[in-house]
């Protein structure tokens, strides 16, 4: 009887996930030479970035530096800068998700759109791809399917009640006057800051204060440009701040809110609080591929491989290495060469025109630089 695999294309690579992630690796796999693979996206390209808030931008600014041999710290591949094709500093989702498209096309990708992929399971030496129309087959899968497509609603009793910020279209569509937030991190000061922007009275609580961390690391402390817009007039005339005030529950009482903090504080507002809880991440979806560190993530080897299943790569801000947090775009695409040389390797393909991502410093593999903080 004939394996159900057997019978299908066999790719050498594929890749799930149309991201800044999936893109960008796909870029180096074709610099690497590997042609027979595909980047299997469940909706759009850059779909994410697309259903972010309207007034939301990326935190990260964007210079088309090439020219000095630097590259734009939004920049998913050389050569590119979202700064120079969109003119804007600070793009919006939508903007973003306009240049990833263009990247894409430039460099002719095989992408293929509306793969909205189930699970992944390992038969031999190849990989199913599942989806509900097809199965697809691999000798290597890289997951790039991105961080922030299922909102995080747990975390607080009556979650359920508040509104994730991340499905809001825009601020200016939301109704009311005065508004409670809860968490403190990049998108609940986004969320704070639009408000306050139109007269609208807030309140924020964090269960830390990370617009006082004094660590340097960005994946820890708030942005630059958050903090600069925390100094904004109108942010601290509207914006009430209560740090170490972790929230306990939110229940709705005759047409209101009642919110309470686990000191025992309680808060009342008439208008669904906003819950900047973050995102579960998607590679929930492939745990059993790998095997997990102590902080729930997946745990990789040098060359960001499953540990336990062979062939199966990680790209994208759910990458970890013992304290190295590989969050933002500038961050992990400094990984993409990594796993494309892995994979090319692995092909006997000789992948020398990956070298020059040396150069532009996309092609870290030597960690131990990585953990200097600044002094002042």
């Amino acid at each position: 009887m004939t394996n159900q695999s057997e019978s299908k294309p066999l790719y050498d690579v594929a890749v799930v996930g149309g991201g800044p992630a999936g893109v960008g690796v796909g870029v180096a796999l074709t610099h690497a030479g590997v042609e027979n693979f595909v980047i299997l996206e469940r909706h759009s390209v850059g779909s994410s970035f697309a259903l972010w808030p309207a007034e939301m931008r990326l935190i990260t600014p964007s210079f088309p530096t090439n020219s000095i041999g630097m590259l734009d710290l939004n920049s998913i591949a050389i050569g590119v800068s979202p700064a120079f094709s969109l003119q804007v500093e600070h793009p919006t989702g939508a903007e973003f998700a306009g240049h990833l498209r263009k990247v894409a096309r430039f460099f002719e990708l095989p992408v293929r759109e509306d793969m909205n992929v189930r699970r992944i399971s390992k038969e031999g030496d190849r990989f199913l791809v599942h989806t509900p129309g097809e199965t697809i087959a691999a000798k290597h899968v890289i997951w790039a399917a991105g961080e922030f497509q299922y909102p995080r609603m747990s975390g607080l009793e009556g979650s359920h009640h508040c509104r994730h910020t991340a499905t809001v279209a825009n601020y200016e569509g939301l109704v009311g006057d005065e508004f409670i937030i809860i968490g403190g991190y990049e998108s609940g000061v986004d969320a704070a800051f639009h408000l306050a922007k139109r007269g609208k009275r807030v309140r924020m609580f964090d269960t830390g204060a990370p617009w006082q961390s004094e660590t340097a690391d960005p994946s820890v402390a708030l942005s630059t440009f958050s903090l600069e817009r925390m100094r904004t007039e109108q942010f601290r005339e509207h914006v009430e701040l209560f740090a170490d005030t972790p929230i306990k529950s939110v229940v709705p009482v005759d047409g209101a809110y009642k919110v309470v903090a686990q000191n025992g504080r309680t808060f009342r507002t008439m208008s669904q609080p906003l819950w900047a809880g973050g995102f579960v991440g998607s590679h929930k979806l492939v745990r059993n591929l790998f095997e997990q560190r102590e902080d729930g993530y997946p745990l990789l080897s040098e060359q960001d491989e499953s540990t336990t299943t062979p062939g199966i790569f990680l790209c994208g801000g759910t990458v970890r290495h013992d304290d190295h947090i590989f969050c933002f775009i500038y961050k992990y695409r400094q990984r993409f060469a990594v796993v494309a040389k892995a994979i090319a390797t692995s092909l006997d393909l000789p992948a020398e025109d990956l070298e020059v991502y040396r150069d532009w410093g996309m092609y870290l593999d030597d960690l131990s630089c990585c953990g200097d903080e600044c002094v002042c």
